[in-house]
């Protein structure tokens, strides 16, 4: 009764600030998946920000989770990060110039009205998104109010960005949508573009995250799937292959990298493997794709960004059916348009795999769906993030 008393004070106090009060000019507040270590499209745009225009006279904040803050700041000590849902976050999330963020932010939660509101999203969509979803099986939720929130959370987005036309196009309706569009690159693919051949880089990267640079790196990086719940908030990981067998297949220095959505990393165990088997759960995703020969993943929107690398992909897709009918349907043909072989069993996994293991590289029979795919979805621009920065300036200077 306490905590839900102080809750409802919180919320109170916030949407009474971001009624009355006016924003505080040149002061930006970045989140990454509502609070999570620093990463992805808001990192690449603050680390531009810094490098291209660290004046003084701009704020920038980044709002943490409590359980995430301490590593936050030994990650990164010279950010200056926010305990989310204090109320020193609350008063400045209610004042905030700009937010960029690549989540929804919580209804209850009111945008002051000279706040812009930057939503970077956080990949191309294959499964389907918002209000195209017929059914949803998230716990605590059910369809109509999901489609709500949604609806409700795109209306206070000022820019979004879209990575292509593609998904400009999907996010119009998945959205409802109707202001501004960034259509540029992802910022966060600025790093693939740039650093892709840089060999040195490279293995200097993996180093540091494998602890050799010897061997091949296989990095699976499977979808979220919004069935696999014990309860609500509950969630565990699903590992759709013999893990002993895998390992069985791996070359004495070869790596395999499980990179699952956070919500369920601390529910997978590799004790056994751990040699060679590594879970990645909030490591930056590029340093992973750069450090990786191969990706194995399902309906994941990692395919698009690996594939700016034009290294080779395995799509293995054991619930398929189960899937495309019942949990998220898709935005384009799966067994068409993927640039790497499609395997829906265990049996046709392992020999696929070992394939991939033993060639490490595009085979000819997928060259042109590769190329096709690249065109498609890949943006060869490095300075993603630093455009971002320039419109954030120019709708200051406008302001002026």
């Amino acid at each position: 009764m306490i905590v839900k008393m102080i809750s409802y004070i919180y919320r109170k106090i916030f949407n009474m600030v971001a009624t009355v009060l006016p924003v505080k000019e040149k002061t930006v507040l970045f989140e990454s998946f509502n609070g999570k270590i620093p990463s992805d499209n808001p990192l690449a745009i603050y680390q531009a920000f810094k490098a291209e225009h660290n004046d003084a006279s701009w704020q920038l904040y980044w709002g943490v989770k409590k359980q995430y803050v301490n590593e936050a700041r030994a990650r990164f000590p010279e950010y200056t990060i926010l305990t989310r849902f204090s109320l020193k976050w609350l008063w400045l999330t209610a004042r905030a110039n700009f937010w960029v963020f690549n989540s929804r932010m919580p209804i209850w939660l009111k945008k002051n009205k000279q706040t812009i509101y930057i939503q970077t999203w956080h990949g191309t969509p294959l499964k389907k998104l918002g209000l195209d979803i017929n059914k949803v099986s998230i716990p605590g939720t059910d369809t109509q109010s999901y489609h709500h929130d949604f609806i409700y959370e795109a209306r206070r987005w000022d820019i979004l960005i879209a990575p292509n036309t593609y998904s400009k196009n999907i996010f119009k309706h998945a959205f409802l949508y109707q202001q501004s569009f960034l259509e540029i690159g992802y910022p966060r693919n600025d790093m693939l573009t740039a650093k892709k051949d840089d060999l040195l880089y490279i293995n200097r990267l993996k180093t540091n995250l494998v602890g050799h640079s010897k061997g091949k790196v296989i990095l699976y990086a499977p979808t979220w799937r919004d069935n696999y719940y014990i309860s609500k908030g509950n969630y565990k990981f699903y590992m759709p292959f013999d893990l002993e067998k895998v390992v069985s297949l791996l070359g004495e220095n070869d790596t395999l990298i499980i990179r699952p959505h956070y919500l369920v990393g601390d529910t997978i165990d590799v004790s056994k493997y751990d040699q060679q088997v590594i879970v990645c759960t909030d490591e930056d995703i590029n340093m992973l794709y750069l450090i990786s020969d191969i990706l194995i993943t399902d309906y994941s929107s990692v395919m698009f960004d690996y594939a700016h690398l034009k290294r080779p992909m395995l799509f293995y897709a054991y619930d398929f059916d189960f899937y495309k009918e019942e949990l998220r349907g898709f935005y384009f043909d799966y067994n068409h348009d993927l640039p790497g072989q499609i395997v829906k069993d265990e049996a046709g996994f392992y020999p696929a795999f070992n394939q991939l293991l033993q060639k490490t590289e595009i085979e000819k029979v997928y060259q042109n769906k590769y190329n096709d795919f690249f065109d498609k979805f890949c943006n060869t621009n490095s300075s993603n993030s630093r455009i971002v920065v320039e419109r954030i300036l120019s709708e200051t200077n406008d302001k002026n």
